[in-house]
């Protein structure tokens, strides 16, 4: 079924940031940890590596740390989660970077066949993108012109470019997700990134993105190795998944998971 071996894949959940658009629910918990029916939605992605038989999994926590504590997990924890952001959260889970790994946003849902398309796929460095992204947008926000990142794509499914907000629709032609999968040589071109970069940028404006380094996101470390001529491949989806960054992401998934759209409509398992 796969091209890596299942049992020595490493999961690294990225759980550290405080979910300051999402006050209303997660002002006193880490936004991973907001329940969508019995679960929680790390619990879920917990859950869904398991299904897989992956067992070896990290999570980084920062902010409420403490009330992410589930059973046969590794933890670090990014105790400046509130002035760094995902890529630092990362790195904290250095001893965890070898061989094939799977990164994960923890404030996201997703699918088993999403999650099973981007074990299958070969490459480095493969990251899920929803190419029918703007069906979730409409369900999400009544438009697509709403909290837009570019992401550019050739014609053999390469990104050519990510990251860079607001961009005209002619350069969406997909939406990152927040799963991505690292072989060792992989891993090792994002380490050669981190050394080369971090010193010089850690306080400096660095990617398209505008963040500094230490503030950077995971799309501005895509992007960083795509400029050094790093191959990072699409694994494409059509929906499968959404994400919890505003009070009304949390509204619209619980009546979505009451009514049942979330399954009929975006494909992921209620």
């Amino acid at each position: 079924m796969s091209f890596v071996n299942l049992k020595s894949l490493n999961v690294i959940i990225l759980a550290a940031g405080q979910g300051t658009r999402l006050k209303k629910y997660a002002s006193n918990k880490p936004k991973g940890m907001l329940k969508i029916g019995k679960n929680s939605l790390i619990e879920r992605q917990i859950n869904q590596f398991n299904k897989f038989g992956i067992k070896d999994i990290s999570i980084v926590r920062g902010f409420m740390g403490h009330k992410i504590n589930f059973p046969n997990i590794t933890y670090f924890d990014n105790k400046q989660f509130d002035s760094t952001n995902m890529l630092v959260s990362l790195f904290k889970a250095f001893d965890k970077m070898k061989g094939d790994i799977i990164v994960s946003y923890g404030d996201i849902m997703f699918s088993q066949s999403l999650l099973e398309k981007l074990i299958q796929e070969k490459g480095d460095i493969v990251v899920s993108v929803d190419v029918s992204w703007e069906k979730y947008w409409l369900m999400r926000y009544g438009t697509i012109h709403y909290d837009k990142e570019s992401l550019t794509l050739d014609r053999n499914n390469f990104i050519l470019s990510l990251g860079r907000p607001d961009p005209k629709n002619c350069i969406v032609d997909g939406r990152y997700v927040g799963l991505i999968k690292f072989s060792q040589k992989g891993l090792n071109s994002i380490e050669k990134i981190w050394g080369k970069y971090k010193n010089d940028y850690w306080d400096q404006p660095w990617q398209v993105s505008g963040k500094t380094f230490r503030q950077a996101y995971m799309t501005d470390m895509l992007q960083a190795l795509i400029d050094h001529n790093y191959q990072v491949q699409a694994s494409i989806v059509q929906n499968g998944w959404i994400e919890f960054d505003c009070d009304s992401d949390y509204e619209n998934a619980q009546s979505w998971m009451t009514s049942g759209t979330l399954m009929r409509d975006l494909g992921i398992e209620t």
